[in-house]
């Protein structure tokens, strides 16, 4: 419902199909609108230069283009509960499955390439018959004892091709980090950063924002040392 909620408040699309398909093993939903596309949505209303800063803003949480009607959860607990989620348009498409390489770009994979120039966005979910996930759990990873929305997950490797180096890569990954308590920075299949872009993160971003922890998790040895490196330097 969250997620058909987001194609009619925000597709400005006169029709969206859903479609749902079921087998023994596997339950899969699919919402297709012709409208003016997610991507190019939140690009607009925050002013992003890319559309792949748009992409990596799903990945935080907390983000909506209309604040008054919606809380701007709902995919991002939607991709965590299901087995697998993505949001595909503007040739680009937001997945959260850990298991497999993330792809960024539809020309990348041939199954979808011809997908590139294809109007709106498609939401594909499924889910296991006997998933055994529940719901509570999964909110209560990421609230406090409130219940409020307090903390985030980001796995770096699915936000940049390479490893990322710049100040600039850093700054654009830390917009509205601050909207959060905790955030828990995974670098996994990450095997290095740059001087500049860990200086930004865990020593510029962080002493303007010392209400906001920083937990970078899964660290190679060369990632664990340019931390260490910049956060020496404060001294």
């Amino acid at each position: 419902m969250e997620m058909m909620n987001n194609a009619i408040d925000h597709s400005e699309a006169e029709v969206v199909i859903l479609s749902i398909f079921q087998n023994f093993i596997t339950t899969t939903i699919m919402i297709d609108d012709a409208g003016i596309g997610i991507f190019r949505k939140i690009k607009d209303f925050y002013g992003y230069e890319l559309l792949d800063d748009a992409v990596n803003e799903l990945f935080k949480g907390k983000l909506t283009t209309d604040s008054h009607n919606h809380s701007g959860e709902g995919i991002f607990f939607t991709s965590r509960v299901l087995d697998r989620f993505a949001a595909i348009s503007d040739g680009k498409i937001f997945t959260h499955d850990k298991y497999s390489e993330a792809v960024r770009n539809l020309e990348d994979t041939r199954a979808l390439k011809d997908w590139k120039h294809r109007k709106g966005t498609l939401i594909y979910m499924e889910l296991s018959n006997f998933s055994k996930k529940n719901l509570m759990e999964v909110f209560n990873m990421f609230s406090n004892i409130d219940g409020g929305f307090t903390r985030t997950h980001i796995p770096i490797k699915n936000i940049y091709e390479t490893y990322p180096v710049s100040r600039s890569q850093a700054k654009r990954l830390c917009h509205r980090f601050e909207k959060f308590q905790e955030i828990e920075l995974d670098f996994e299949g990450i095997t290095e950063i740059g001087q500049g872009f860990a200086h930004e993160i865990f020593v510029v971003f962080q002493n303007c924002h010392k209400d906001t922890k920083l937990i970078p998790v899964n660290l190679s040895e060369n990632v664990s040392k340019m931390i260490n490196h910049v956060k020496n330097t404060i001294n």
